[in-house]
């Protein structure tokens, strides 16, 4: 059985840690999270962040980005004392810090493979979509693996990195969008003279039933939305208002400046 280590025990490593069958071991900074998980999941709980890295032979990054320099000069002191350079091909690295490139990662953990994954908001029930972008020193085997620890969080992607930070404004900030869009679906069903409570008992039924229209029938959104908006009928009148707003406009100039966004962040750790 795989051991894997996690290194930060936040929300995103608990919806692995959840659906993970593998032996667990966890670090954190703070020592109630571990209690938590301890007694919840029945996973080990480490020490300290090096007990976790020695221990795993999977070893995933999910700790906040401003903290990522300090850990991985931590683990990379670790590794060059007690690991052989061959030994460091056979332990893999994942990182789930938004903006961390992999050449600062490899930089910074010489020898070892490291993968860097962009799961969203939605993988906490099973639901997301995880990008994966792959190292110079991962083989087939070792990828193999982190494909089947992030299908446990629902879909998989695997992309050249260059891409991640459009992966980023996409699926990583897309999920907001979408929230606060059935918030305004709920806002406007009340405005119209629904309860509140029927109104977003609507609203998310119809926007889960949407996306998945969208993804059973492998019809285009384009073809769906005229299946739904027949002339002369009450959805162009609604199509009509969004059109004059730019809404189709403003959603995907939201995704494209969080995707710059993404880009000068990952951009000041290679700087």
């Amino acid at each position: 059985m795989t051991k894997i280590s996690f290194i930060g025990a936040g929300k995103m490593a608990e919806a692995l840690i959840a659906r993970l069958p593998q032996s667990v071991l966890a670090s954190d900074l703070d020592p109630k999270r571990l209690v938590f998980l301890k007694k919840k999941y029945r996973i080990n709980v480490a020490q300290n962040n090096l007990e976790a890295f020695a221990a795993g032979e999977i070893v995933v990054l999910a700790i906040k980005p401003q903290h990522m320099a300090v850990v991985l000069d931590e683990l990379s002191g670790a590794a060059k004392q007690s690991m052989p350079l061959q030994h460091r091909r056979q332990k893999l690295i994942i990182s789930i810090a938004a903006g961390i490139p992999l050449n600062y990662l490899q930089k910074n953990l010489p020898g070892l493979p490291v993968i860097r994954a962009m799961p969203n908001n939605p993988a906490l029930i099973g639901l997301g979509v995880t990008a994966l972008a792959k190292g110079k020193l991962v083989d087939q085997s070792l990828f193999k693996k982190a494909e089947q620890i992030f299908a446990v969080l629902g879909e998989v992607v695997v992309l050249p990195e260059k891409m991640i930070d459009a992966v980023t404004g996409l699926s990583g900030s897309g999920p907001a969008f979408v929230y606060q869009m059935i918030e305004a679906m709920i806002a406007g069903g009340v405005a119209a003279g629904l309860p509140a409570s029927i109104a977003q008992k609507l609203a998310v039924q119809t926007c889960l039933g949407a996306a998945m229209t969208v993804k059973v029938t492998g019809k285009s959104p384009a073809e769906l939305c005229q299946m739904v908006a027949s002339p002369g009928g009450t959805t162009i009148e609604g199509l009509k208002v969004l059109a004059k707003r730019h809404f189709p406009q403003t959603v995907a100039a939201a995704i494209i400046a969080a995707a710059k966004k993404s880009k000068i962040i990952s951009e000041k750790w290679t700087s």
